[in-house]
């Protein structure tokens, strides 16, 4: 799994590097995120640009990030989600649970 993380004073940018956010990527990462969720982090940003397809297991990932944040009293944003991958959120009612935006720049606003 290719990812490209980037650490703010209190934010972070995961950007993943993948196409597909499935069972072959998404075990390695949920456990980015599980190393990456700490309590001083106030704000993930992940850029699902790449990603044009999604499925449970990387919704899966997605919820264990969300988990952590919430956890700790931040919170999880998804910039620049593809059509296909936000329609999935948007049935799963994900979209209550995410902040969405367009691209990382208005994320991180």
């Amino acid at each position: 799994m290719r990812v490209d993380v980037k650490k703010n004073e209190g934010t972070t940018v995961v950007k993943v590097k993948e196409r597909r956010l499935d069972a072959s990527v998404s075990p390695d990462l949920k456990g980015e995120f599980l190393v990456i969720c700490k309590p001083k982090l106030r704000e993930l940003i992940v850029d699902l640009t790449d990603v044009e397809f999604c499925d449970s297991s990387g919704l899966s990932a997605l919820l264990i990030a969300e988990r952590k944040m919430r956890e700790n009293g931040g919170v999880v944003k998804l910039a620049g989600v593809h059509k296909k991958v936000l329609s999935l959120i948007k049935i799963s009612h994900l979209d209550r649970a995410f902040q969405i935006y367009d691209t990382v720049a208005r994320a991180t606003k």
